[in-house]
């Protein structure tokens, strides 16, 4: 007797019914699977974490608003709604920068282009010998220039050769600068500087329908800052912890406009309100060119901001209910004066 007729003897099956047998069984197994997957297929059986790391890039200044650089993880303390926060992560001002130079290529800034690629240049020799560096242009469609590196020669030739004209496409080339500095990693910290008139085509052409239907109502003024492009870029930044600097052209000033009219004046006041509150929201600073001879010393001060930031984190406070989660961060020394960004949306 071989071994697989001993095992039929065992079952009390004959061969052809055991061969049934085995058969239905397979099937059932196969119906199981399909019907009840594994748990590692199935995504709401993912673990998630609620919380998420806070990133914040913090300046610090005496009162003459003297740039302080000597400070430790114990001189900072974090508040998140009022409660203080432990501090996981600590960075000092020397720790390198992961930064987008953005420059807007589009047909209202061609009468700049000399003065801003030469101040753009200079810009790079201040950075840190580790600061990481990609050069992105922006119109109507989006372009990188050059790919995040310490090589200046390379940022140098993509500020050299960017050109274009047409529409100005701003927060579409915001977004696709955030999705680049993502990939830089969770820990480095990360800027954009970007160099516009700040009157986004899209945006100006809805603010303007806006305005024409609204001429009839007394003061009709835009909600610039209910713009769901405007919080799509905020609610990116504050995930990354992204500081923004915008240096805003003469072509964006309202008051520069020759016999504007009442549309004119307000998208281009909207396209101004949601600059600043760019800057307000991720800690960066607006800062208007008033002349093209100040657009190297603006740079300037925009890089030498950016090596008197210390970067600091935390865990945030569990759960994602879209509720605005108020930030607040104190210095030891109470004649110090502590900025950062305000808060954040907990998305």
């Amino acid at each position: 007797m071989n071994q697989l007729n001993f095992i039929y003897l065992l079952l009390g099956q004959r061969p052809h019914d055991f061969h049934r047998l085995a058969l239905a069984v397979l099937s059932c197994l196969l119906t199981l699977i399909t019907i009840f997957p594994t748990q590692a297929q199935d995504p709401e059986d993912v673990v998630r974490v609620d919380t998420a790391l806070v990133q914040l890039n913090v300046g610090v200044v005496d009162a003459r608003g003297q740039a302080i650089r000597t400070l430790s993880r114990n001189d900072f303390s974090v508040y998140e709604d009022g409660v203080k926060q432990p501090i996981l992560n600590f960075e000092p001002t020397e720790a390198p920068f992961s930064l987008v130079l953005l420059l807007d290529m589009s047909g209202s800034t061609m009468g700049f282009r000399q003065q801003f690629k030469l101040a753009a240049g200079r810009f790079l020799e201040t950075l840190g010998p580790e600061d990481r560096v990609a050069v992105i242009q922006f119109n109507a469609k989006i372009k990188s220039l050059s790919a995040f590196s310490t090589d200046r020669s390379k940022a140098l030739y993509a500020i050299q050769i960017a050109d274009g004209g047409g529409d100005t496409h701003l927060y579409e080339a915001l977004k696709h600068s955030l999705k680049e500095l993502a990939r830089e990693g969770a820990k480095r910290r990360k800027a954009i500087v970007v160099m516009t008139d700040g009157v986004d085509t899209q945006l100006r052409n809805s603010d303007s329908e806006w305005l024409r239907k609204a001429q009839d109502q007394a003061n009709a003024v835009v909600d610039a800052k209910a713009s769901s492009e405007l919080n799509s870029v905020l609610t990116a930044a504050d995930k990354q912890g992204v500081t923004i600097y915008p240096l805003a052209l003469p072509s964006g000033d309202p008051k520069r406009i020759a016999l504007p009219t009442p549309v004119q004046l307000g998208y281009y006041a909207a396209a101004r309100v949601r600059l600043q509150s760019i800057a307000d929201r991720t800690g960066g600073r607006l800062t208007d060119i008033q002349r093209l001879d100040q657009m190297a010393r603006l740079y300037a001060e925009v890089a030498a901001d950016l090596r008197s930031l210390y970067s600091v984190a935390y865990r945030g406070a569990p759960g994602r209910d879209g509720k605005w989660r108020e930030i607040r961060i104190e210095v030891a020394q109470p004649e110090l004066l502590a900025r950062t960004r305000p808060g954040y949306f907990a998305r």
